[in-house]
Order: C-alpha cells, then sequence, then structure tokens
C-alpha cells in the first residue's frame, strides 16, 4: 500500500493523480501551496512516522487549537458520502457546471471533484481565484460556484447582474454579512450559506430557503445538535479521525458555538474560539504566536481577530518588543504563510494577565495601547 504527497496548484494533473488515488486504494496527502517550505516539511514529517492504512483516502491538514497541524483522514466513503448529500440538495447533474476557484488542497475545493464526477457535471476549474473569470463563467452557463465572503465580494464589484442558469453560489467559511447576501441577491446570485470543516468532508449544512440568517439545515445522512453552546455532528462523511489518534466514534466535537432555530437550521456565533478566519483561510492565534515569540527580541505576543470589511477578519498582533514591524513582517514571512501574517501590528510595554497569569484577551481586545489605529 502506498501513501502519495502531493503541493500542487488547480490544475488538471492533480485532480487525475487524486481520481487515480481512489481508483488505487492509495491515500493522497494534498499540501497548502502557500505553506513555507518549514511548514510543510513539519507536515510531511507528522505523517511519515504512520504507515498507510490500504485505503482509498485522502489527508488533509487542518490547524488544531494549539496551533498544531492536524493530519485529517477522509475515507473515499467518506468524500461519496458528501457528494451524495451535496448532489441532492443542490440538484447537481449531468448538465450542471460547477465552478473550482477554491485550492485542491481545501476540502472545499476537493469536495467539488467529488460532486462533479458523481453527477457526471462538468469541472470548471480555475487555477486560482479571479473575479472577471468566475463572472465569465457564471454568465456563460455554469450552474454552480463556492465562495467565501470575500470573494463574493470582489465577483459583485466586477458583475452587477447574474443569469438564472445560476442555480446555487454556496459560501461558507463563516457568515455573510446581511449587506452583501442583499447586494448578491439583487444581481440575481442565489446565495447559499454553509457551515462545514475539513473533519465533516465540507457541508455539514446548507441553506435550502435562503435569508441570510442561518447556515441552514443539516445535509442529508448528517446529524446536528448543541450541547451546552457546541456544535456537534455525526454522520456518515465525518472523518475516520486525525491520523495517528482515536478514531472518531459517535458525535464529533467542533469546537463552533452555534444554536438551532426553530426550524431546525443552524445558527453559528463562533467558529472554533480562538479561530480567525481570514478571507476563508483559518488562522490560529497560537501558531503565530509561537512564530512570533520565537524572534529574540519579542517578550511577549498576542494575536487577536478584528473585523475586515474585506476579508471578513484579519489578525491584530499585540507585541512587546523593541523591534520594528517592518522586522516581524518579515521575520514571519520566512516561518509561517502569508496569509498567516497579522494585518496590524500593535506595539505594547506589556500584555495584560488574568490573576491566575494568562495574557486577558478580553481586556486586551477592550483597550487602546498606544500606536493603535
Amino acid at each position: 500500500m502506498k501513501r502519495i504527497a502531493l503541493a500542487g496548484e488547480n490544475r488538471a494533473e492533480v485532480v487525475e493523480q487524486v481520481r487515480a488515488a481512489m481508483r488505487s486504494d492509495a491515500e493522497i496527502a494534498l499540501l497548502n501551496t502557500r505553506l513555507t517550505e518549514r511548514e510543510r516539511a513539519a507536515q510531511l514529517a507528522s505523517i511519515e512516522r504512520i504507515p498507510p492504512s490500504g485505503e482509498a483516502a485522502t489527508i488533509l491538514f487542518t490547524s488544531g487549537t494549539t496551533g498544531a497541524a492536524k493530519a485529517v483522514f477522509l475515507s473515499r466513503e467518506n468524500h461519496l458520502a458528501s457528494a451524495r448529500a451535496a448532489v441532492e440538495v443542490l440538484g447537481i447533474d449531468r448538465r450542471s457546471k460547477f465552478i473550482c476557484c477554491l485550492p485542491l488542497f481545501h476540502v472545499g475545493g476537493l469536495a467539488i471533484v467529488f460532486r462533479c464526477d458523481l453527477a457526471g457535471a462538468e469541472l470548471l476549474l480555475h487555477e486560482r481565484f479571479d473575479a472577471h473569470a468566475v463572472a465569465r463563467d457564471l454568465l456563460s452557463g455554469a450552474t454552480h460556484v463556492s465562495l467565501v465572503a470575500s470573494t463574493l465580494a470582489r465577483l459583485l464589484e466586477v458583475c452587477e447582474r447574474f443569469p438564472s442558469t445560476v442555480r446555487a453560489a454556496l459560501v461558507g467559511g463563516g457568515p455573510v454579512p446581511a449587506p452583501l447576501f442583499d447586494k448578491a441577491c439583487r444581481a440575481g446570485l442565489p446565495i447559499l450559506q454553509t457551515y462545514g470543516l475539513t473533519e465533516t468532508a465540507s457541508m455539514a449544512t446548507c441553506e435550502r430557503e435562503p435569508d441570510g440568517t442561518t447556515a441552514g439545515p443539516p445535509m442529508p445522512g448528517m446529524e446536528l445538535r448543541i450541547v451546552e453552546g457546541e456544535i456537534e455532528v455525526r454522520g456518515p462523511a465525518v472523518m475516520r479521525g486525525y491520523l495517528g489518534q482515536e478514531p472518531v466514534r459517535g458525535w464529533f466535537k467542533t469546537g463552533d458555538l452555534g444554536e438551532l432555530d426553530a426550524r431546525g437550521r443552524l445558527i453559528v456565533h463562533a467558529r472554533r474560539s480562538d479561530l480567525i478566519i481570514s478571507g476563508g483561510e483559518n488562522v490560529y492565534p497560537a501558531e503565530v504566536e509561537a512564530a512570533l515569540l520565537s524572534h529574540p527580541r519579542v517578550r511577549e505576543a498576542a494575536v487577536l481577530p478584528a473585523p475586515d470589511e474585506r476579508w471578513g477578519q484579519i489578525g491584530v498582533a499585540y507585541v512587546a518588543t523593541d523591534a520594528a514591524e517592518s522586522e516581524l513582517r518579515a521575520f514571519l514571512g520566512e516561518r509561517i504563510a502569508r496569509y498567516k501574517v497579522p494585518a496590524r501590528f500593535v506595539m505594547v510595554p506589556e500584555l495584560p494577565r488574568t490573576a491566575a497569569g494568562k495574557i486577558d484577551r478580553v481586556t486586551l481586545a477592550a483597550r487602546t495601547f498606544p500606536g493603535t489605529t
């Protein structure tokens, strides 16, 4: 049995390698091309010590709340269960044309491949998101597209009206602001908000009758419940487990907070408590803080989310240091992916702490330090 590791952009040969792995009962680990060489080497090292399982599967990486990368093991059956549910809910068939402009190393992009293969639909593969290219395809007969809020906003900047041939524009990776949802509706885009994780092989919920207030009810075959405010899911699309850890049995605790409305639709209150979702990318403060603290002149560091009109959220780093911001940016650029580098730096003499000695993030977020803009 074999395991293949692949770092590639959205290209036809990457799609074919995934398909070949599924046919040959091989595992294929898809690596984020935006990571630094150091980050990618760490991911490879984390899976090298674990022998292949011998079944068709993908391995996708997601950060845990400690910032350490976790390898999510998704079997062929997980992907097929997710694809079947999506085909049913979204009405994908042989006449459909599904734009894939999300990275294939993200589950949202990879899931589109499985949906199209299952339904016999045409896969319109884009190397990266380009608003003009996506608009051109939608105006030329594309029926489905998956986006995040920031790319939806960019799409609406270049096209004000879409044809009735567009059947669904899925938006995941965080909520869609109400003004943006309304603008999309006026432009004729049928926006369906979704909620999903790498661990659920993409969508766990999806809107059916969109009103912009929820992420919709569970996908067919999926169950969802709220336990003490936390979202839990189970079903055939839930991962086998994290590679090298105990398999998932029963309910999977997402770590996200939410509630169900009277119609059983999910309202997401907060993604994983310390998670920053910036332009659809997951950024864990712990990872960025660890990189900052490895700088010899950084005494303390904390990274918090801040709302941003374009990206949804950005990271703001509060740093006790005598180093210049440009030096810190260059330092981080060699150690973590560009999208993880904070958009803003606030230099502070010291960070507030609780009685237990932990960084007081609530106070930090509420205070205005010298240098804050």
